[in-house]
């Protein structure tokens, strides 16, 4: 019985530790995103303001620029990019 709560002990600390870098890697996962996202709706914004006025945005565009804003990358990266390259910018590369 003791080597059964020893094994057990091991492996629980084993998925604790597991579970602490996996949330760990995850949290830069979504700081590159958030910053990969804002880059593109400021570049997005201002090329469109360089092109003498407001880029067309589709209702998609506008909800994903607001869920960048809102800290919610995953969902809007793509639909930003789709909308960059509709409108003729070049979509930058994530770092």
């Amino acid at each position: 019985m003791q080597k059964i709560m020893t094994i057990l002990a091991g492996t629980v600390a084993a998925v604790i530790v597991s579970v602490g870098f996996a949330t760990t890697g995850n949290a830069q996962d979504v700081s590159q995103d958030q910053a990969y996202c804002n880059r593109l709706v400021k570049e997005f914004t201002e090329g469109a303001m360089a092109r003498g006025g407001t880029a067309p945005q589709s209702l998609a565009l506008s909800v994903a620029i607001a869920q960048c804003r809102e800290g919610n990358p995953t969902p809007a990266i793509p639909v930003l990019q789709q909308g960059m390259r509709d409108a003729g910018f070049t979509v930058p590369p994530r770092t």
